[in-house]
């Protein structure tokens, strides 16, 4: 095949391919709008070869119009939880965890931006909670639940006072719970049942999160948002959509997690490594989603003790802090509540990388143009032989033109005499690709790093950028005040970007064929728009990788007299 089919072929299956996919996912695959939400309580939890439900069984409120969180807050009283990460409440009835915000991260870039609410009670517009408790196959037999009204002993939670709570179920059982916070957003909850009745009696831990998502403000990136988990040492993802209302799935495992997870923000349970347990899966009602989880049953003596501890994990996904839990308490695969992607092995790395630069300068912006330009020198070898290739190409560029004046009509014989003068030449033509295609997992891993890491999340950088990981804000609509479609509004880095594309391409050979040449003439424009949506801090990345490869490029043409 010829010289521009095989270069040409190359290219695209290099560059396209790192920028398609994403594009694909992001806008022919928008997250789905969640029904109309509806308020739940705690439905049933199941066991692998029983049901056992909660009396606290789903509430009969669809049409309930919502309320707002102040007016819920205030219907019970409520024991406050306080460290330097998280502020909200506990409510005493039920033992609900259901009020929690996040004094680190703001909703908007606002100066008066409320703080972000992660947890949030049930009547409101979208409820979001966690209980814990126990249960038995006895239904005569008292047990708390959402209704319980406990007895507290301590005035607030926070990482140096726990509260204790306890209730008596009046036939002989004695429930005890201690709740305990560290100082960023693991819970701990201790349960322990005193049996002082004659009898044997066998209970069941359980746990549960309630969730009723607001689907129209999902993320339309890349980055798994719906439930995740880790049973079996195995990380399973669901979305929200591939759960059909009233549908579950069940998993037995040893240990583990399992949660709701956001782009930034994630709650889950914890097990015990111990602590063999069904983990059920379930869309309520169309717009509820739950996950449970039903330990194995213990068996209680007359005058024993039964005990019972699980952690819950709500707030933000700090990678570092994750990466400290899964090694402190032996959780397996905790920062998978992350997703790094395809490749973590580059993804999770180069977020180490960016946080150490950040950690150095101080400015997230600049880090990502010293992560830039620390990538190029690492590829330097590499792309020195792609754009030695290209200029031997480009030097060559006389003579292929001939060949293709002379052969046009006969595409065998020009075949032939363009791999005849490549090998007089010794130029391999497909040498310049290589470099591409190695760069797609770290345009992927690059592109994941700046969509999942919080630490990027509100970063400012110079001028204009005050979010890395939002659009670039200084859009041709905002320039020029006209009324310009959102496809085509793009801002200023995004056409600096395409501009450097441009001076890019125009030091490579040209396609001698017409319309593989418009093609590519085409491709700088293409990529500009394409790109002027995504991240800021992915833009100016890829700007000045442009800017150090045109000043390579530019270096090594000169060398050969190009």
């Amino acid at each position: 095949m010829e010289e521009e089919n095989t270069n040409s072929k190359g290219l695209i299956l290099a560059i396209i391919f790192s920028i398609v996919i994403i594009m694909l996912s992001n806008y022919l695959f928008p997250a789905e709008p969640a029904p109309a939400a509806a308020e739940a309580d705690a439905p049933s939890v199941a066991a692998s070869t029983q049901t056992i439900t909660s009396s606290a069984a789903l509430s009969s409120t669809d049409n309930l119009q919502p309320l707002p969180i102040e007016q819920v807050l205030n219907q019970n009283p409520r024991v406050a939880v306080s460290n330097s990460a998280v502020t909200g409440s506990i409510r005493i009835k039920g033992a609900r965890f259901d009020d929690l915000l996040l004094e680190k991260y703001k909703q908007t870039l606002a100066a008066d931006s409320p703080d972000v609410e992660i947890l949030a009670p049930s009547q409101t517009a979208h409820p979001y909670y966690a209980e814990f408790g126990w249960l038995s196959n006895d239904p005569q037999l008292k047990l708390p639940n959402s209704d319980t009204i406990w007895q507290v002993k301590g005035q607030e939670l926070t990482p140096s006072s726990p509260i204790t709570l306890e209730w008596n179920n009046r036939q002989g059982l004695r429930f005890i719970r201690t709740v305990s916070i560290d100082d960023n957003y693991m819970f701990t909850v201790s349960d322990s049942v005193e049996n002082n009745t004659p009898n044997e009696i066998t209970l069941y831990p359980y746990g549960l999160i309630t969730r009723t998502p607001d689907l129209s403000d999902s993320s339309t990136s890349v980055v798994h948002e719906g439930i995740s988990g880790v049973m079996d040492d195995t990380l399973h993802e669901i979305k929200y959509k591939d759960l059909d209302e009233g549908e579950h799935k069940s998993y037995t495992t040893t240990g583990g997690w399992a949660g709701f997870s956001d782009r930034y923000w994630f709650s889950a349970f914890v097990l015990g490594n111990d602590q063999s347990s069904t983990i059920k899966v379930s869309n309520i009602n169309g717009a509820t989603y739950q996950i449970d989880y039903l330990g194995q049953g213990t068996k209680l003596a007359s005058g024993g003790v039964a005990t019972s501890s699980t952690r819950f994990f709500s707030g933000a996904k700090e990678i570092k802090l994750l990466d400290r839990y899964a090694k402190k308490l032996g959780i397996p695969k905790f920062d998978l509540a992350v997703d790094f992607g395809w490749y973590y092995f580059l993804t999770k790395p180069f977020f180490y990388i960016l946080d150490f630069l950040y950690e150095l300068i101080g400015n997230m912006g600049w880090a990502i143009l010293l992560f830039a330009a620390l990538l190029r020198l690492a590829m330097y070898p590499i792309a020195g032989k792609s754009y030695e290739s290209m200029s031997k190409m480009k030097k060559l560029q006389p003579k292929l033109q001939t060949l293709q004046e002379r052969y046009g009509d006969d595409k065998m014989k020009l075949q032939q005499e363009t791999m005849e003068l490549y090998r007089k030449e010794k130029i391999n033509p497909a040498a310049g690709c290589l470099p591409l295609l190695i760069q797609i997992p770290v345009f992927f891993s690059l592109y994941k790093v700046l969509n999942i890491a919080i630490e990027i999340r509100h970063a400012p950088f110079i001028g204009w950028i005050k979010d890395l990981s939002a659009p670039d804000p200084l859009t041709l609509s905002v320039i020029t005040h006209l009324p310009i479609p959102g496809l085509l509004d793009i801002g200023v880095w995004p056409i600096i970007m395409g501009i450097t594309m441009y001076i890019q391409q125009k030091l490579n050979p040209a396609p001698t064929n017409k319309d593989q040449a418009r093609m590519f003439a085409l491709l700088p424009l293409i990529f500009m728009f394409m790109l002027g949506h995504f991240a800021s801090g992915l833009v100016i990345y890829w700007t000045l990788s442009n800017i150090l490869s045109i000043i390579q490029q530019k270096a090594i043409m000169r060398k050969h007299g190009v």
